[in-house]
C-alpha cells in the first residue's frame, strides 16, 4: 500500500497531513483482516481530502477498496 501526495497539495506540513489521513482511513477500513496478498494499490491525496470531516474520509476510503475489491461492502474479506 503506497500514500502520495503531491506537491500541488500544499506545504509539507499540509501533504504529510494528507498522507496520514489516509493511512488511518485505510487501517480503520480493513479492520482486524488484512488484503489477499497479489495486488499494489496506491492511495493518492487531492487538496479536497484536507476539508473533509473524519467519517467521510473513512467512507471514501471504505468505497474505493470496495470498488477495487479488497474488501466487500458490509464485509470485510
Amino acid at each position: 500500500m503506497g500514500f502520495v501526495a503531491g506537491r500541488r497539495l500544499g506545504p509539507a506540513v499540509q501533504r504529510n497531513r494528507a498522507k496520514r489521513l489516509l493511512r488511518e482511513a485505510f487501517r480503520a477500513a480493513l479492520g482486524d483482516c488484512r488484503p489477499a496478498g497479489g495486488a499494489d494499490l496506491i492511495l493518492v491525496a487531492r487538496r479536497r481530502l484536507l476539508e473533509l470531516r473524519w467519517a467521510e474520509v473513512v467512507e471514501t476510503v471504505e468505497h474505493l477498496l470496495t470498488r477495487a475489491q479488497v474488501i466487500e461492502r458490509g464485509h470485510q474479506v
